[in-house]
């Protein structure tokens, strides 16, 4: 893969793929693997949060605490779908939302905190939303590609050695992966700012700043959270994406799903229970491509049965939500 930018090039590229291997690493530490100047780094970085959307956060991996993921399509009636879609923006517990089928209709990825949430979401607040006409709930089962594994990676703008140096130090995970009730003022903060300094989240926390670094280190190792990065993948050369709706025969789904995770193309791939056993993310540079990509690699996996692609008009929320201004 290669990207094609006007407006950036191959260091802000090895840039962000750094901070998706890792997201608190120092400007200082960034510069000496991509051999540049932290002022280098810490301009690129400043110009890519200004105008290629860039933000560094931390995100609670659902599949590692156990937790249920769901991703849900609302189909509404017209003219409906951006209020509804900048409504669930709103809420804590949805991760990502797009609106796509000619605008009649919102995706969106939630991980409901408890079986109370889940069933208020599922079962009160969409089904009396009078302009969803329909609800359609696929709970993920398993993933194959996607969350702490970033997209970015397909690029191979760093060298094994550089991805080596970049990565955070080895410290031993203590038990299975779980974010205890005295740890949320610090995973919040860093769902806020996931690069936030240690005295910034020893005020966040009143904890001691070597207490606070010991639990983020041991929250890191277990993988109950990690650091992901948030950008526009058109400001990269890729503007075009949509969700696939893949259905398998039972006996291939384990092995489309792990091809699927080897396709350059795929941002993220799970199987689900719901209408679809294989939802998929699909990032490409044009609605050629995203032909090419349908009716080649994806075409020839045996046991493929059935795909429907809905391509994104408007992502409305990614990581972060940036309400629109009045």
């Amino acid at each position: 893969m290669e990207m094609e930018s006007h407006t950036f090039d191959h260091l802000d590229l090895q840039l962000l793929d750094a901070l998706e291997v890792n997201g608190r690493a120092s400007f200082s530490r960034i510069g000496a693997v991509l051999g540049v100047s932290d002022q280098t780094v810490a301009r690129r970085y400043r110009r890519l949060w200004a105008e290629g959307g860039l933000r560094v956060v931390a995100v609670r991996d659902a599949e590692r605490l156990g937790q249920d993921q769901w991703t849900l399509r609302l189909r509404c009636v017209p003219d409906s779908a951006l209020p509804i879609a900048q409504a669930l923006a709103k809420r804590p517990d949805t991760s990502w939302i797009g609106i796509a089928s000619g605008g009649t209709e919102v995706i969106f990825g939630t991980r409901p905190r408890s079986v109370g949430d889940r069933d208020d979401l599922l079962l009160g607040k969409l089904p009396r939303t009078p302009r969803v006409m329909e609800v359609r709930a696929h709970q993920l089962l398993h993933r194959f590609f996607g969350g702490p594994s970033g997209w970015l990676s397909r690029f191979g703008a760093l060298t094994a050695d550089q991805l080596t140096a970049l990565g955070p130090e080895p410290v031993a995970a203590e038990g299975l992966a779980r974010i205890d009730p005295q740890d949320e003022p610090l995973v919040a903060a860093l769902e806020q700012d996931g690069r936030a300094t240690y005295p910034e989240l020893q005020r966040a926390t009143g904890r001691s700043e070597s207490a606070v670094k010991r639990r983020l280190a041991a929250l890191l190792a277990s993988g109950a959270v990690y650091i992901d990065v948030e950008y526009d993948t058109e400001s990269i050369g890729y503007p075009v994406s949509a969700v696939l709706w893949i259905t398998t025969t039972p006996a291939a789904l384990h092995t489309v799903g792990e091809a699927l995770a080897t396709h350059d193309e795929i941002a993220h791939a799970a199987a689900t229970a719901g209408p679809s056993n294989i939802i998929a993310t699909v990032v490409v540079r044009s609605t050629a491509h995203l032909y090419a990509y349908l009716s080649g690699p994806l075409g020839r996996l045996e046991g493929v049965q059935h795909v429907e692609a809905s391509p994104f008009l408007r992502r409305v929320k990614q990581l972060t939500y940036q309400q629109p201004s009045r």
